[in-house]
């Protein structure tokens, strides 16, 4: 048995020592040694117990996880809350494929789905709606409030949890979320506590117009890397109230530092919950300063490479929405849309275009009229990781654009600024 260096209490030690059975005890033993590489001095209680869980696809490569969740499963050992997880991967009706493309998916990448979703669902999966990136949307049931501590993964779910509704949450790996919500307790390090919570820089927005929130994200995470940030002067754009516009301005925003970089909290001074609290109290005495205007947001967007195999070619395949789009989001794309379409005399998008969003928050859109006035425009909606798309080797002669940071980063997708991308789908500009 392994000899945690932290501090446990006895329900604690005597789970270690597997007295609810084997597979909890390893589960406990894993969280301990997880906690004890970062100093955690204990164990502390996950208040929040609803989880999230990174991992949503079935892929064959994933035997371990299959065979870990087998043992959970067979113990019947189920999460003190249920969970929501990351989306699925596919959806044939809304994201076709040619039939080769399929037989990759089907037969070779994915095709363990059905299974895994059953190994979820008895683990305690929230419900057939519970596969999205935006867990803590309202739509979705699954919103931690301040101060609350979580057990979750997903990189840009975590960010926005800890910095917009300022809950608090490590970024976790896969596994390691469930296991803490099986257990109702994390290690007790990093943003969990007050000291980890200071920002190590100060980041300065002297932009003239509102920056282009991937953009923005992007600039910071490459800059501060997996340290904290302090933005200041953002908030003249966005205002002091988490309002619809800001809730989704700082979703696209903090998916961006998270991924370019390893952002998993960032305050935003003014605007954020910890930030109107204590201000820049927040920032440690040593941090570093960024600078931010209009010129260096046009350098970082000058820097990103384009990966197409054919980059003279233009776009075949635009995906927008990476994370999942709010509703507002969901709106507002489509009144540009037909308000662009009808500019330029068109009836429907030249590209194929797909735009994606939680379930739940789908099914809200399908009740109001703009959901036809979407699909009439020939656009496409879908609840998939559109990264879990790009996965397929066959999908790279895809020349895909995106206005996500996130998916430009982890694909072959090429990033353009939303009004460009609005531009190219509707026949304004050749892209």
């Amino acid at each position: 048995m392994y000899e945690p260096k932290m501090e446990l209490t006895l329900e604690q030690r005597e789970i270690l020592e597997g007295k609810q059975g084997p597979v909890l005890a390893k589960i406990m033993e894993t969280v301990t040694m997880f906690g004890d590489i970062f100093g955690a001095p204990r164990l502390v209680k996950v208040t929040h117990d609803d989880g999230h869980l990174v991992t949503s696809f079935g892929i064959k490569l994933l035997k371990p996880l299959f065979s870990t969740m087998e043992q959970i499963n067979e113990a019947g050992i189920k999460t003190k809350g249920h969970f929501t997880v990351d989306p699925r991967p596919i959806d044939y009706k809304n994201v076709k494929c040619n039939l080769l493309e399929k037989l990759v998916f089907s037969k070779i990448m994915y095709a363990k789905q059905e299974m895994y979703e059953r190994q979820l669902t008895l683990a305690g999966l929230k419900d057939k709606n519970a596969f999205t990136c935006a867990s803590y949307l309202p739509e979705i049931g699954n919103t931690p409030k301040e101060g609350d501590i979580l057990s979750w993964a997903e990189s840009s779910a975590v960010v926005f949890a800890n910095s917009v509704l300022g809950a608090r949450c490590n970024r976790n790996s896969g596994m390691l979320d469930l296991f803490g919500s099986i257990l109702g307790y994390v290690p007790e390090f990093g943003f969990i506590t007050d000291e980890g919570r200071k920002a190590k820089w100060k980041v300065i927005i002297k932009c003239e117009k509102m920056p282009e929130a991937q953009i923005l994200g992007s600039a910071i995470g490459m800059k501060v890397m997996e340290d904290v940030p302090y933005v200041i002067g953002l908030d003249k754009f966005l205002g002091n109230e988490l309002n619809d516009d800001a809730v989704s301005y700082l979703k696209d925003f903090g998916a961006a530092t998270a991924s370019n970089g390893a952002v998993g909290l960032y305050h935003i001074d003014g605007l954020t919950p910890e930030a109107k609290k204590y201000g820049q109290k927040l920032i440690r005495d040593d941090a570093k300063e960024y600078i931010i205007d209009d010129a260096e947001i046009e350098r970082v967007y000058r820097s990103y490479p384009i990966m197409w195999k054919k980059p003279e070619k233009k776009g075949n395949l635009v995906f927008i929405g990476c994370p999942h789009l709010t509703f507002a989001q969901c709106n507002k794309w489509t009144d540009r849309i037909v308000a662009g379409l009808k500019e330029t005399g068109r009836k429907k998008v030249v590209v194929r275009t797909i735009m994606t969003t939680a379930p739940d928050i789908l099914e809200k859109f399908k009740q109001t009229p703009k959901y036809q006035e979407l699909l009439k425009t020939g656009v496409k909606m879908t609840s998939i990781c559109p990264l879990m798309y790009t996965n397929n080797p066959l999908t790279k002669s895809r020349r895909i654009y995106t206005s996500s940071n996130k998916l430009r980063t982890y694909s072959n997708a090429r990033y353009a600024k939303d009004e460009e991308i609005l531009n190219f789908i509707v026949g304004k500009e050749a892209k």
